[in-house]
């Protein structure tokens, strides 16, 4: 921890900096054209059951899907029965792995004060802290935590590297005390930044394919990463965020036995899709594993009336949301343990109905760019990690490439 700055000397300091953010705001005003309202970044949906801490820091990687000057993180112990108490948190610019850029750290705030304790079941967004984010650039996210905190909210997969310290280290800028490494995300839910040109933000919204499962740690080689990396070389200046909200195993239907996979799509969509910052299109590819588990909502085998229900009602939150929902088709799984004859019957049923219903607002036919075209039931080889259910990175960006960017609504 920073030593303690003279009182006087800190009001000067703290006056700066409100006053360099309401420069910094005020000028994104008149760049972005949305009034300075904040676009969620980069948002992974949390879980419950991660591993506790005490006495800890936990430096996390957020990769920023879109530029902003300003950055503001959103704390979630949503899914943990007993208050988070937060005694310093910051956010600085990577350099590389838990080092950040010299003279980037920056004290983040929660209403003015450097503490917070996020109610049990809660969540807390933090101040806006000038900063300048450019898109696809890496930010470190370190919280202090000075008491035992229980079971974790957490992001169990996060195909990225976190790293964890003893004692309060949240406000260093080399990576010398972090001794230890994860693979997850703990509590922190949301980074959003007031947008240099974006007007809005797309959610992809679905399981471990959209999770970014396979692909390859540390490259942002997700889908959802590489349809960013496409907004943002389009021609213009880029109009729209990209927010990964898949959740490994999740389902449409019915929550999953193994808590880290998350409640069902019906129960979390409002929050982790329509809840976002800016939120104008949700990209929806969820489905396969109530399929793949034959999970009827009544631990019943599924039938497709059940998923297209439940399809129907998240299409219908949407829509009271204002919010675009595009519809995607579920890639093949024939080689993987998910098939069976009575399971690609559903699968190809409800593809025919996600392209053919109308009842999404646009589609996206993954399942037409992915499979075999001399066996529609299986992945291409070109494009199978190895377990033919998920994509390799080539299938990854053969993915992002398929989506119509025309579907999206930039304005």
């Amino acid at each position: 921890m920073s030593p303690a700055l003279p009182q006087a000397t800190a009001a000067v300091l703290s006056g700066l900096v409100l006053a360099l953010a309401t420069s910094s705001l005020g000028a994104a005003h008149a760049a972005s054209g949305t009034r300075g309202d904040l676009v969620a970044a980069w948002s992974p949906s949390m879980t419950t059951a991660g591993p506790s801490f005490d006495r800890q820091t936990i430096r996390m990687v957020a990769h920023s899907s879109v530029a902003g000057v300003a950055a503001r993180i959103t704390l979630s112990n949503r899914y943990s029965s007993a208050p988070l108490a937060v005694a310093e948190a910051t956010i600085a610019v990577q350099a590389a792995g838990g080092t950040a850029v010299p003279g980037t750290v920056r004290a983040v705030t929660f209403g003015h004060a450097a503490r917070v304790t996020v109610p049990a079941g809660g969540e807390v967004a933090g101040d806006a802290v000038p900063l300048a984010v450019h898109a696809g650039e890496n930010l470190l996210v370190s919280l202090y935590l000075p008491n035992a905190t229980g079971p974790s909210t957490w992001h169990s997969d996060a195909f990225d590297t976190s790293f964890t310290a003893s004692g309060d280290h949240a406000g260093d800028t080399v990576a010398s005390a972090f001794r230890a490494s994860t693979s997850s995300w703990y509590y922190l839910s949301g980074l959003d930044v007031v947008p240099s040109t974006a007007q809005g933000a797309v959610v992809a919204f679905g399981d471990s394919i959209t999770d970014g499962y396979h692909s390859s740690t540390g490259t942002y080689h997700r889908w959802p990463d590489l349809l960013a990396d496409r907004l943002q070389a389009g021609p213009g200046p880029q109009r729209l965020s990209v927010v990964d909200a898949g959740i490994g195993g999740n389902r449409v239907l019915t929550d999953v036995p193994n808590p880290w996979q998350g409640v069902s799509a019906l129960q979390r969509f409002a929050h982790d899709a329509l809840g976002q910052p800016g939120v104008k299109d949700v990209i929806l590819l969820e489905g396969i594993n109530d399929i793949g588990n034959n999970a009827g909502p009544n631990g019943t085998p599924l039938t497709v009336a059940e998923l297209i229900d439940g399809y129907r009602t998240l299409i219908g939150q949407a829509h009271a949301a204002h919010v675009r929902i595009i519809g995607a088709t579920l890639l093949p799984i024939q080689g993987n343990g998910y098939y069976t004859p009575t399971a690609e019957t559903l699968r190809q049923t409800v593809n025919q109905w996600i392209r053919t219903s109308g009842a999404f607002d646009g589609v996206v036919d993954f399942d037409r760019v992915m499979r075999d075209q001399n066996n529609i039931a299986a992945l291409n080889p070109v494009y199978d990690s190895g377990d033919h259910i998920h994509p390799d990175d080539a299938g990854m960006q053969a993915m992002a490439d398929a989506v119509d960017l025309r579907l999206l609504r930039s304005s």
